[in-house]
């Protein structure tokens, strides 16, 4: 089976690829589908985003279809940035950068004491098939963000986001380290599941 993965990023094709790994099914991306169109994400959520991705390649193609949706969210800015995390600091609507964007986050929870600054990394996958069934995952990974950037690893917002288990942000860890605990790995897990009691 064919399923088409929503994105253009080829590292996340090839890191579905190498978590998925379920015998018969082949995961393609928008490139090699010849997608170069934008699909708009006007959810309010990350599960309604993911979705509205599937949805939009699954119903132009004919062919099941998995996207992904993803932020940060801050427990003492009301869940902030949620779904605006790649464009938190923009003024125009459009993606701002990592810098502008942490520099925000950080300024937004100056005088917040340590234990006030939790946080998680939220990930909502979504597969949709051709004939309308539906699957949806969310992962998550708790932590709480730094008074300071700390780290040049990663990316977005993993220098300022403290993993207790590791002592360490996400910026000054290993791909590897960061990839067994992260929001996208703990979705992909339950979307595997999910995937093999659907084929």
């Amino acid at each position: 089976m064919k399923i088409i993965v929503a994105s253009k990023n080829a590292h996340k094709v090839r890191e579905l690829r190498e978590l998925i790994d379920i015998d018969g099914i082949e995961l393609v991306s928008l490139a090699d589908m010849g997608f170069d169109g934008e699909i708009e994400e006007d959810g309010s959520t990350f599960e309604e985003n993911a979705y509205i991705k599937a949805k939009t390649v699954c119903d132009r193609y004919s062919v099941p279809s998995i996207a992904d949706d993803s932020g940060l969210c801050v427990d003492k800015l009301g869940g902030a940035p949620g779904i605006y995390s790649a464009r938190y600091a923009s003024c125009d609507g459009h993606n701002s950068s990592d810098t502008e964007n942490v520099k925000k986050l950080l300024l937004e929870l100056s005088g917040v004491p340590s234990e006030e600054r939790t946080a998680r990394f939220m990930c909502a996958m979504s597969c949709v098939f051709p004939d309308g069934r539906k699957i949806s995952v969310v992962g998550s990974c708790e932590g709480r963000i730094t008074d300071e950037i700390r780290g040049n690893g990663g990316f977005g917002y993993d220098p300022v986001f403290f993993y207790e288990p590791f002592g360490k942000t996400f910026g000054e860890v290993s791909e590897e380290e960061k990839n067994s605990v992260s929001h996208r790995y703990n979705a992909v897990k339950l979307l595997k599941e999910e995937l093999l009691k659907a084929i």
